[in-house]
């Protein structure tokens, strides 16, 4: 319940906090890769998470308190997105490829189980959301490209790992079997690759893999925890979340990290800001439809 039981804590830490009257305050940001420029979108004293960027580039959608949002690119305007029956989704949610469908994580109320988390897919607009994958718990992470796979992290048999379900539901395909948390998949634009987090070297570092498991490779070895890796729309870096302390396999909120991106071609990595964030910053993709800006989220607590 590791996802869970940080999406609950960073609920408390929305609240105010005793006679100090300490608050959250959310700020959705853009950033530009060609020039270094950070653009507030939308700023709240609330506790919002997780920014997927429309293939349309009109709008972003954000979880907040249980349901999802859009909002304009622009930060004029904010809209619930209908989500059926389901509200306690949590910060993993993201868009296909075709721009046609939405993939949400809900935090359903299951009877007798520890854990809670399960998928769901549902039109881009909202409507009635289906259900994918029937045990929990399990949170997505990424669409294959050609929009028949989603890619996501579970814990079966008291170990996290990385699995494949066909969109529509059925059996799920097992990844990685290794000890420690896997968790952060994502496949590259062109489905060659799934992109990971995982603990197999001892720490938090980024990995890729081929989309059937095999052939992982470790791409960092700093002394940072690295997580969340999202490739670029065309395939040639990914950004990527670091807390500037070990966390071990966690990723709270609330610590100092830096957002970074990696240049796959020649291997090196630039720190492109700092800023206080964590679970919630950068859970899912959030790139421009041209690749330009991604979005993220940074927060502020008085």
């Amino acid at each position: 319940m590791k996802k869970l039981f940080f999406f609950l804590i960073s609920l408390v830490i929305a609240q105010p906090m005793n006679a100090q009257e300490r608050v959250l305050t959310s700020h959705l940001e853009v950033y530009d890769i060609e020039t270094g420029k950070r653009q507030t979108v939308l700023k709240e004293k609330a506790h919002f998470e997780a920014p997927n960027w429309s293939l349309d580039g009109a709008y972003f959608i954000i979880n907040q308190k249980g349901l999802l949002y859009k909002v304009a690119v622009d930060g004029s305007q904010k809209e619930q997105l209908p989500t059926g029956d389901l509200n306690r989704c949590n910060n993993d949610h993201g868009i296909s490829f075709d721009g046609t469908t939405l993939a949400i994580s809900n935090n359903d109320k299951i009877a007798g189980s520890s854990g809670t988390s399960r998928i769901y897919t549902m039109p881009i607009s909202g409507g009635a959301p289906t259900l994918v994958t029937p045990l929990a718990p399990s949170y997505w992470h990424g669409w294959s490209p050609d929009g028949k796979t989603l890619v996501y992290t579970a814990r079966r048999d008291n170990n996290w790992d990385i699995y494949t379900i066909a969109r529509d539901g059925g059996k799920e395909v097992q990844l990685t079997s290794s000890p420690g948390l896997d968790d952060g998949p994502e496949y590259s634009p062109d489905g060659r690759y799934i992109y990971y987090n995982s603990m197999q070297s001892g720490k938090m570092e980024i990995w890729r893999m081929d989309a059937d498991g095999r052939n992982g490779e470790q791409l960092t070895n700093d002394s940072y925890s690295n997580w969340f890796a999202h490739p670029s729309p065309n395939g040639k870096r990914f950004v990527f979340i670091s807390y500037l302390e070990d966390q071990g396999d966690k990723h709270p909120p609330m610590k100092k990290v830096a957002l970074r991106l990696f240049d796959l071609e020649d291997g090196s990595i630039k720190t492109l800001c700092q800023f206080t964030g964590g679970q919630g910053t950068i859970n899912v993709p959030s790139w421009s439809p041209d690749g330009k800006k991604f979005a993220f989220v940074s927060y502020t607590e008085k």
